[in-house]
């Protein structure tokens, strides 16, 4: 769903659940973060999400790992722990039994690989194949991750390329480079579990995941929940190999319409640049990286803990909205 829609479909629910009538209830449909957190104790709190999509690769055991590692990373982003998930998974009643073993065999390593566990889930017949998970984590509830810390002077992270969207639009429509799916499809099973532990050992003010809405849409979560504005450097996002290439090839996901109208009022930088760059910026992605603002001085550190492709791509300055230059 476009955000827009989104938000006029939960919006009756957050009078349901008044805040103040749920003190343990730290983050919910009112805060608007990447998951919700219910606190247990003074120092556990419990972290949870869900996520599921259909497939976007041919392979049913990468499809299994992406939509698993995209479920978990909004436990990342807040800076949690994976502790177990559940398997959410639709299949067709002609679809062979073993294409939903590999789906969900990819899933589970993926979940093994961040220290969780797979305690078992719900399936349903239908036309359209469909997985993910639904996750539950765990984070010190003094320490999450939120997008509305960010302060003027911060430095701006991003941890994986972007285009996966297009890239994927491309795979479907025959036109894909299989070694720029091959290189998509490394990037959206990474895990961002050490990003995220990284954000938080090294003092971050300010984190999202950077998943449907694309690079704008997540970017604007930070600014407007921050009361701040976003300064990109165009010449350093990290840029998947192809994705501006199917960008100017016309293979460009639905979704990216939706997210052009929904934020482009709030961007500044985007409408004169080279044919496919503003599809690249208002691309959905998939399992992307996280979107860190952190102190310049915590920046080396943070990079050395995280490794390649994570860079600097921007600064938090004063200001609304989002600014590319």
């Amino acid at each position: 769903m476009g955000p827009e829609a989104l938000a006029h479909v939960m919006r009756p629910l957050i009078d349901m659940f008044p805040p103040d009538e749920h003190p343990d209830l730290l983050l919910g449909l009112d805060g608007a973060d990447d998951a919700a957190v219910w606190r247990i104790t003074d120092d556990t709190a419990l972290v949870v999400t869900t996520d599921f999509f259909t497939p976007i690769v041919d392979d049913p055991y990468d499809f299994g790992a992406i939509a698993a590692a995209n479920a978990m990373s909004d436990i990342f982003a807040m800076g949690g722990q994976v502790i177990l998930a559940l398997n959410l998974l639709a299949l067709p009643d002609d679809l062979d039994p073993e294409v939903g073993a590999r789906i969900v065999i990819g899933g589970a390593e993926a979940v093994r690989e961040a220290g969780g566990v797979v305690a078992g889930g719900h399936s349903v017949n239908d036309p359209e194949p469909k997985y993910g998970l639904a996750v539950v984590g765990r984070a010190h509830p003094d320490r999450l991750l939120r997008k509305s810390g960010a302060r003027v002077g911060d430095a701006l992270i991003l941890t994986k390329p972007i285009g996966t969207g297009l890239i994927s639009t491309a795979l479907k429509q025959g036109l894909a480079d299989p070694v720029d799916v091959a290189a998509a499809v490394a990037s959206m099973r990474a895990l961002n579990a050490g990003a995220g532990a990284a954000a938080v050992a090294r003092g971050a003010s300010a984190a999202t995941d950077i998943t449907g809405f694309g690079l704008i849409g997540h970017a604007l979560e930070i600014a407007e929940k921050s009361r701040v504005r976003l300064r990109f450097d165009l010449t350093r996002l990290p840029i998947l190999d192809g994705a501006l290439a199917a960008a100017r090839a016309g293979c460009v996901p639905g979704g990216t319409e939706r997210n052009r109208a929904a934020y482009r009022a709030d961007v500044t930088g985007v409408d004169a640049l080279e044919a496919g760059w503003s599809d690249l910026l208002f691309d959905p992605q998939t399992s992307g990286g996280l979107l860190v603002a952190l102190a310049p001085a915590a920046v080396d550190v943070f990079l050395a803990d995280v490794g390649a492709p994570a860079i600097r791509v921007g600064e938090v300055v004063a200001g609304r909205g989002i600014e590319f230059r």
